[in-house]
């Protein structure tokens, strides 16, 4: 596997923040590594500049040379015509416009990583992800870039106390216990989409990164654990 440094090169030649202001791309070599030499297919939320639409597009170039065989599709809420290039599709959009999500998936999907820079308005990073990760091909990874604005009011954040669900870190955290919702005695409870399908999520500065494929590994509880009174259980304990 290559160093990390090849990613962050690629940021600092096609001067994109990921490498520099931010160090996301020491964790993004980590985990896209082993898609590297694969043919998959790329989207990414958001791709800068705001209204001019020469603007932005630097990260594009960074997956373009970092995915030599990947198709990279890109949205972004204002024109960005003019970044569209060999193995890049650009699309014009509301991230939170479950419209806009579906094209993308019918002409350039499944896709095998989705990565949402966009708005950051706690309300479309969770919109996005309600619509885009059942699309998600199995195996693949969603990822959430600046997060930090889960903790700013003017774009729907709240302090991490308040344990808001309407903030992209208070949705994320709520999903964290469906990686073990085989080991929790409630019964009768029916697992959720999320439940069975997200097999780990990693927490890092202003990311998420949510692994999608089957959770189903049944509980390894022992028979003589003292089960509460009514409690069935969905695995069957070994022994």
């Amino acid at each position: 596997m290559s160093s990390p440094d090849v990613l962050t090169n690629l940021a600092r030649r096609h001067d994109c923040d990921k490498g520099t202001a931010h160090s996301y791309t020491r964790h993004y070599h980590k985990y896209f590594a082993p898609y590297r030499d694969r043919p998959i297919n790329f989207l990414e939320i958001g791709i800068g500049g705001y209204g001019d639409p020469h603007a932005g597009g630097s990260s594009l170039k960074v997956w373009r040379d970092y995915f030599p065989l990947a198709n990279i599709a890109a949205l972004d809420f204002f024109d960005k015509s003019p970044h569209a290039a060999d193995r890049i599709t650009i699309f014009q959009g509301d991230q939170s416009d479950p419209g806009i999500l579906h094209r993308m998936n019918e002409q350039c999907g499944p896709f095998d990583i989705i990565l949402d820079d966009g708005s950051h308005e706690n309300t479309h990073v969770i919109r996005s992800f309600e619509v885009l990760f059942p699309l998600l091909r199995p195996g693949g990874l969603y990822v959430i870039e600046d997060i930090q604005t889960a903790y700013w009011p003017g774009l729907g954040g709240a302090a991490p106390s308040d344990n808001d669900t309407s903030t992209s870190v208070g949705f994320f955290k709520s999903l964290v216990d469906g990686l073990n919702y085989k080991e929790i005695p409630r019964k009768g409870y029916v697992p959720t989409y999320y439940d069975e399908n997200i097999l780990s999520m990693t927490f890092a500065h202003n990311l998420i990164f949510i692994e999608k494929d089957s959770n189903q590994e049944e509980s390894n509880l022992l028979r003589d654990f003292d089960f509460p009174a009514g409690f069935e259980h969905y695995s069957k304990p070994r022994g």
